[in-house]
């Protein structure tokens, strides 16, 4: 397993670093960005163009990897609109790319102030364990 994750990524800058993690092997990709795009309020578009761009350098490098896809939702101060159309980035991108799905990634956490750190956005030791549950749910059947 290979965690290419970095604090406060963005989907942009995971698009910039991917190569670099497709040097090794990957027979299963979990592609669990997005979140702090929509915490920054950037556009919903280049969000769905970074993710995309992604899914395709992966496969283009490893054409039969098992690819699993994680959603996200930001919170409500964003505005309805932005929230319903971010929440839809994913589940699309899933579907076009028949990509497994983990629907949201912080499901059963989020919102829950005994299963997040102060920041109220990052899960607790018990809270990630949660988290690993809702992925592992999906997971385990593309192992």
């Amino acid at each position: 397993m290979i965690n290419g994750g970095l604090s406060g990524e963005t989907s942009a800058g995971g698009n910039s670093r991917i190569d670099w993690l497709l040097r090794q092997k990957i027979d299963v990709f979990v592609l669990e960005l997005g979140a702090n795009d929509g915490l920054r309020g950037l556009p919903i578009t280049d969000t769905e163009k970074n993710l995309q761009a992604i899914i395709d350098k992966v496969k283009a490098k490893y054409p039969d990897v098992k690819l699993v896809l994680t959603g996200m939702m930001v919170p409500p101060n964003m505005g309805a609109d932005y929230a319903t159309s971010f929440k839809a980035v994913f589940p699309e991108l899933a579907k076009k790319n028949k990509m497994l799905f983990v629907p949201f990634l912080l499901q059963n956490v989020a919102g829950n102030r005994q299963l997040n750190q102060a920041d109220g956005i990052h899960p607790t030791a018990t809270g990630a364990k949660i988290v690993a549950q809702n992925i592992w749910a999906v997971l385990q059947g593309a192992l």
